[in-house]
């Protein structure tokens, strides 16, 4: 059977499988088998056990679970209430007044819960009344909040670059610190996005409620609540930057510093400690079985020959590595608008790569690439998490809160462009880290 017919039995194999319902782990773990089974002779079983075992026993992976429970505690205290409070004094001045409390707060969240679902619902839970009651513009409180849900996925710590780094062999510490600054620039873009708009539509920002004439003390004293949280961010992320700790070690630090966290604003309790346990435990479940699943793909397809082949035949294309990043682009978002953002990268490593790394591009860098591409397709119907979340908090049309994120998903291909022209926004820090 000739090569091209192998890929599309797989494909067809697959697409059944995930449109059918079957988990992602199941079916990556299929599709390997069906792979094995008709196109090679290898020992399938050996192969399965091994690959499967070996993509689990990993230390790196110890990572995932501890930041998503740094996260289930952090979701279920007072952050969200604090981080308004202690933001809004600051921002009423600024064009756009407390739209940036989304675009903040969801950047701080961010940095403490590695999910782009879990930002969008903390924040939107306490911003969305708020914004509401004072008159902010339904289409920016919304867009505001979409776009900026999406920054939980690229600020470190964040679960889809330690994915990532585990399937592609990064080091995650390295992953988390490229992260930093282009999460950064996509904060910036944001906040300038609606600076602009605010100039343009004066009258559709509210006038204050008083808090532009509170003393400095008073403001000071009304953002206490963000220190704590901030410490924790600049500890986690310094002690791995300096090189203190590895991330699996950040985590554990982070985990207590998150409880303790939670016991002081008296938001810890027996039954938030269990649920918070429970939630992570599920998610890092589900993340770590289609991880093994992936892995098991990544071994078959090896075995079959595809990825080499495709490798070869892209380079026959004589493709320059600015048109195969263009193509990969446009893949990934159609990819994205069917598959959650962790599915899309575990599902394309084991194909991406070789090709990725025939062109020249550096791997740290397209992991970078590759999560602001998936945080485009959060924002993009069908299947944009980020849309059902908001969608759920408000009751709007899918369609609707997809086309008060559109302006934020065109920033985020701003961004992609400005990391490709400068490439250095992505590899400046981790370079200066070393290896």
């Amino acid at each position: 059977m000739s090569e091209l017919s192998m890929i599309i039995l797989l494909l067809l194999v697959l697409f059944a499988l995930l449109g059918s319902g079957i988990w992602v782990a199941f079916s990556l773990l299929a599709v390997g088998m069906t792979g094995m089974a008709i196109f090679t002779e290898a020992p399938l079983g050996e192969v399965l056990a091994t690959t499967v075992w070996g993509a689990s026993n990993s230390w790196a992976l110890a990572a995932l679970p501890l930041f998503i429970w740094m996260g289930e505690i952090l979701f279920r205290s007072r952050l969200s209430e604090d981080m308004f409070s202690g933001l809004s004094p600051w921002l009423t001045k600024l064009p756009g007044r407390l739209l940036h409390v989304n675009i903040l707060g969801c950047g701080i969240f961010a940095a403490v819960s590695g999910s782009s679902a879990a930002t969008a619902a903390t924040i939107g839970k306490m911003s969305i009344p708020e914004l509401s009651r004072r008159g902010y513009p339904e289409k920016m409180m919304i867009g505001t909040l979409a776009g900026s849900a999406t920054l939980g996925l690229l600020i470190p710590p964040s679960i889809i670059l330690i994915v990532y780094g585990v399937a592609t062999e990064q080091s995650i510490a390295r992953l988390f610190i490229a992260g930093l600054l282009p999460g950064l620039l996509l904060v910036a873009l944001f906040i300038g996005y609606v600076v602009i708009w605010s100039l343009l539509n004066r009258h559709s920002i509210p006038a204050g409620e008083g808090e532009a004439q509170l003393p400095l003390g008073e403001k000071i004293r009304r953002s206490k609540g963000l220190i704590p949280v901030v410490l924790l961010i600049g500890g986690v992320i310094g002690s791995i930057y300096s090189g203190i700790a590895s991330p699996t070690d950040a985590a554990a630090v982070g985990v207590v510093l998150a409880l303790v966290l939670s016991w002081h604003s008296g938001t810890l309790s027996r039954q938030t400690f269990i649920d918070g346990l429970l939630g992570a435990t599920r998610t890092s479940c589900m993340i770590a079985f289609i991880l093994a699943g992936a892995a098991f793909l990544t071994v078959a397809m090896g075995f079959t020959g595809i990825p080499k082949m495709l490798a070869s035949w892209i380079g026959t294309m004589g493709l320059s590595p600015y048109a195969l990043l263009g193509a990969l682009t446009i893949f990934f978002i159609v990819l994205g608008c069917f598959l959650d953002g962790i599915s899309v990268v575990v599902l394309t490593t084991s194909v991406i790569m070789p090709m990725v790394e025939q062109a020249g591009i550096d791997p740290l860098w397209f992991g970078i690439f590759v999560v602001i591409v998936v945080e485009m397709s959060q924002i993009t119907p069908p299947v944009g998490f980020n849309l059902f979340v908001i969608q759920g908090q408000t009751g709007m049309n899918i369609l609707r809160v997809a086309v008060a994120a559109l302006p934020f998903f065109l920033l985020l291909l701003l961004a992609l462009g400005i990391i490709v022209v400068v490439p250095e926004v992505v590899t400046v820090l981790p370079d200066m880290m070393g290896r």
